[in-house]
């Protein structure tokens, strides 16, 4: 136990004679040694028997301890491998229990920054509403990455097909047909950076300047940003219990195309009905308008499977489907794709090429070998049951302690849940209280353009280890409990 990294918490001096008793003393020597790099991330502490001998202490004051600085995000406790200090201790967590209120808690809300508008960060509550890269594996991934550049063919690296690469489009219309019940092929396919670049392909292919552009209210600020930008007039349609109000749509039957997010709209996390999309279908067809379906995160549905795709009900070809890896695997990938329409396929090429935007060639190559061998969907499926049970927990963290006074909704999918504050609770001021606790959330008001909800802000969870959520979870239970 003298060896390695392990030895190092036995040296640590414990404090003698605090007030606030030993086991105060304990927690605070072994968390202000991880705080100072004394006790580097991946140490392995000795076991609680063995701090125990070494301090004077009972075995029992270590285990509280531990569980304290387990519960605190400071280390993971594993049954059979022991006690390791974490990989990543966030600042944000960190400082959230003592210390001056964040710069964070100090910038308006009222007019949120640039980097506000999509902040979404791992291991910050809670605004990690992305895929773990944590959960990623890695060994996988390189280990595909490597037999398909071995494999690939010189001529390849040096002109791929702009659409895409053929071998990943073939696997992409496999899977659309396979899990979201699409019949598609791979020549109805291109490969994009991800979604935002799929929209901004569809803005400056399919716009022109004084078209209406219809988008949901609340909805994504990005969407709108890239229509304004083309010079369409964007008109914001908002969106009820069902998704999409259909019948203030039926208003804009001039609008060139209507822009939706029907799995797990963003951010109120409804799922569009069954009969609202057959009326958002009619509506296109008759306006002669496109639907873009943003399908962002649908691969995360906790309850039940999802409904198929509204893209799988479009027989008059009027849905663009937009779909991203970024969202599923890691947010680096940066590769997306999106299904056109067979009339569109050629002005969306030449705006991809214009642009210069296509995807590197090594991501496709190794992303088409990933999925071939079915890595992808079995990463999936696991990524699916951790989030669900990150999900889980916080949701019981809540209703043990803050059981009354809010509701959640939106949270039988996706990356993020909603969460309702109690009338007349002022969101900005929610948020300020939050940001003074470490916690960053992002009120519903600022995805709103005319429509005003109740107050309400998105609470992500899908990036933030089982102590970020405990620890998380309490401070937010007790704002809670304050506005209640």
């Amino acid at each position: 136990m003298r060896n390695g990294k392990a030895a190092i918490a036995l040296d640590l001096p414990l404090p003698p004679a605090l007030a606030q008793g030993k086991q105060q003393g304990a927690y605070a020597a072994l968390r202000d040694a991880i705080l100072d790099k004394r006790l580097p991330a991946g140490t392995r502490l000795p076991s609680t028997r063995t701090l125990a001998e070494r301090w004077q202490l009972s075995r029992g004051t270590l285990e509280l301890v531990f569980e304290r600085l387990r519960d605190e995000g400071y280390v993971s406790r594993v049954a059979g491998s022991g006690t390791r200090v974490c990989a990543v201790v966030p600042d944000l967590f960190i400082a959230a229990g003592s210390g001056p209120p964040l710069a964070l808690a100090q910038q308006p809300l009222s007019e949120p920054t640039a980097s506000s508008l999509t902040g979404v960060q791992v291991g910050v509550p809670f605004v990690a509403r992305l895929a773990d890269p944590a959960l990623f594996p890695v060994k996988a991934w390189s280990q595909a990455l490597g037999r398909a550049l071995a494999c690939a063919p010189t001529a390849l690296l040096s002109s791929p097909d702009p659409a895409g690469l053929p071998a990943l489009r073939e696997r992409i219309a496999n899977y659309l047909r396979s899990y979201r019940g699409i019949r598609c092929n791979a020549q109805d396919l291109i490969v994009t950076s991800g979604i935002r670049q799929c929209i901004d392909l569809v803005a400056r292919s399919v716009i022109c300047p004084g078209d209406k552009a219809c988008v949901e209210d609340p909805g994504y600020r990005t969407a709108r940003s890239l229509f304004e930008r083309a010079g369409a007039q964007v008109v914001a349609v908002p969106v009820t219990a069902e998704g999409i109000d259909d019948q203030l749509l039926e208003r804009h039957l001039d609008a060139r195309l209507a822009c939706v997010t029907p799995a797990h709209q963003s951010p109120l996390g409804v799922t569009l009905s069954v009969s609202r999309r057959l009326m958002l279908l009619d509506w296109a067809k008759r306006a002669d308008a496109w639907i873009v379906e943003d399908d962002y995160d649908s691969e995360f549905n906790y309850n039940n499977a999802p409904l198929p795709a509204l893209k799988a009900l479009d027989h008059s070809d009027r849905v663009i489907y937009c779909g991203s890896f970024n969202k599923t695997l890691f947010a680096g990938l940066r590769v997306g794709f999106m299904l056109v329409p067979a009339s569109l396929r050629e002005p969306l090429l030449a705006t991809l090429q214009g642009t210069g935007g296509a995807v590197g060639v090594t991501e496709q190559l190794g992303l088409a070998e990933y999925m071939a061998n079915g890595s992808f969907v079995r990463y999936l499926r696991q990524a699916r049951q951790a989030y669900q049970q990150r999900r889980d927990l916080l949701l019981e963290c809540l209703a043990e302690q803050a059981p009354s006074g809010y509701e959640v909704s939106g949270q039988q999918a996706g990356l993020h849940f909603v969460l309702w504050l109690p009338e007349g609770t002022d969101e900005q001021d929610f948020c300020q209280r939050a940001a003074s606790q470490g916690l960053q959330l992002q009120p519903i008001g600022s995805f709103c353009q005319q429509v005003q909800l109740r107050p309400a802000v998105m609470i992500g969870f899908t990036a933030l280890t089982a102590a970020q959520l405990r620890f998380a979870g309490r401070k937010l239970a007790a704002l809670l409990r304050e506005v209640s």
